[in-house]
């Protein structure tokens, strides 16, 4: 008798709620699956344990053995369990080897489906693993986009990127599931007409939110203490001078969190790897209700009509006038708080993306 093949194989870096990126370009999808009666599994390479020792300084030896652990399972994968699906879908650099070997064993033996919402072809190195840098090899992502039967990207910058390697380049944008964002109240001025403006982040973007810190530090002095500022994601992170301690995001609590803040804010350099960025914190923000200023970079000019779903960044001083403009008028808050939410309902929702998403796995794309 004949083995049934499933549909679907995810293969990412992280187990399942660590990565932001795995979260929001897999595990949403995940119930639709099931609803449309698709088979699928969902395996990656380091487990809680590997986790903390992968990106924990040091540790080379260590390190070493879980490269060598990750090989062994790699081809495992590549070379056993990808022959009993259709499709595989591997999630950016779920193999973190400097070479497209297993992703090219992989497509031999099923369809390769490849997803990625970062310039993942430019090296961007932790500063926990740079004596492994070696593992990386930018120039992969190119190689993969060749063998693969279909590429999911997630935004114009990146489609046109892989379309110089291949034709099958499918753009759906990161997708924020609307009935999880959710407001449980309405984005009212606090009994105490404070306003909080916030980020929403990692320890591995904190650097992005620090761009901010001289802004903040000018809004400050010309507010005083009708406003105070929201640090989620790093709950090492602190800024005596702003009084500012950092939160830790966990799932339980994110939706919590994110309805005190009343301005969100989404600072980048304005270079090449950004341009590659999906503008997630925006898009977080925006399905909260949360009126935002994003940084006039890449996707974000995409996501933004200046004055009708939220505000642009650039200079400091551009900051500082459109925080201001937000600081100073709650009508305007709400207004492109509701405007903001209307436009991740038509554009950048599960619900508005999962027909397209499922088509490619169902074979209809």
């Amino acid at each position: 008798m004949k083995h049934k093949k499933k549909d679907i194989l995810f293969l990412g870096l992280h187990r399942p709620n660590r990565s932001p990126s795995q979260r929001y370009r897999i595990e949403q999808f995940l119930p639709y699956l099931k609803e449309e009666g698709l088979s699928y599994d969902y395996d990656y390479l380091l487990s809680e344990e590997m986790d903390r020792v992968f990106y924990a300084p040091g540790a080379l030896l260590a390190k070493a053995w879980l490269v060598v652990k990750s090989i062994l399972k790699l081809c495992y994968i590549a070379f056993v369990k990808s022959k009993d699906f259709h499709y595989v879908f591997v999630q950016r650099e779920a193999f973190m080897l400097g070479t497209a070997f297993f992703e090219k064993a992989i497509a031999k033996r099923s369809k390769l489906i490849f997803d990625f919402d970062d310039s993942i072809w430019m090296a961007n190195i932790s500063e926990a693993n740079k004596k492994l840098a070696f593992l990386k090899n930018p120039n992969k992502t190119k190689q993969i986009i060749q063998a693969a039967h279909v590429n999911i990207v997630g935004n114009h910058f990146l489609q046109e990127y892989a379309k110089q390697f291949s034709e099958a380049v499918e753009l759906i944008p990161t997708c924020i599931d609307t009935n999880e964002y959710n407001r449980s109240s309405p984005l009212i001025p606090k009994a105490d007409n404070t306003v909080c403006i916030g980020w929403s982040g990692s320890q591995t973007t904190i650097e992005h939110f620090k761009l901010a810190e001289p802004v903040l530090s000018a809004i400050k002095k010309k507010y005083g203490d009708k406003v105070y500022f929201k640090v989620i994601g790093d709950a090492s992170f602190e800024n005596k001078d702003l009084n500012i301690k950092g939160v830790k995001w966990t799932r339980e609590t994110e939706i919590r969190e994110l309805e005190e803040i009343d301005i969100g804010i989404m600072p980048l350099p304005n270079d090449e790897w950004s341009k590659g960025k999906c503008g997630l914190k925006g898009l977080v923000y925006m399905s909260m209700e949360i009126p935002s200023v994003l940084a006039a970079v890449g996707v974000n000019k995409e996501i933004i009509i200046e004055h009708e779903n939220g505000l642009l960044g650039d200079t400091d001083d551009n900051w500082i006038e459109r925080l201001s403009l937000l600081i100073d008028n709650q009508e305007l808050r709400q207004k492109l708080g509701q405007a903001g939410r209307k436009t991740i309902e038509s554009k950048y929702s599960i619900l508005a993306n999962k027909d397209h998403f499922l088509s490619l796995i169902d074979g209809k794309a």
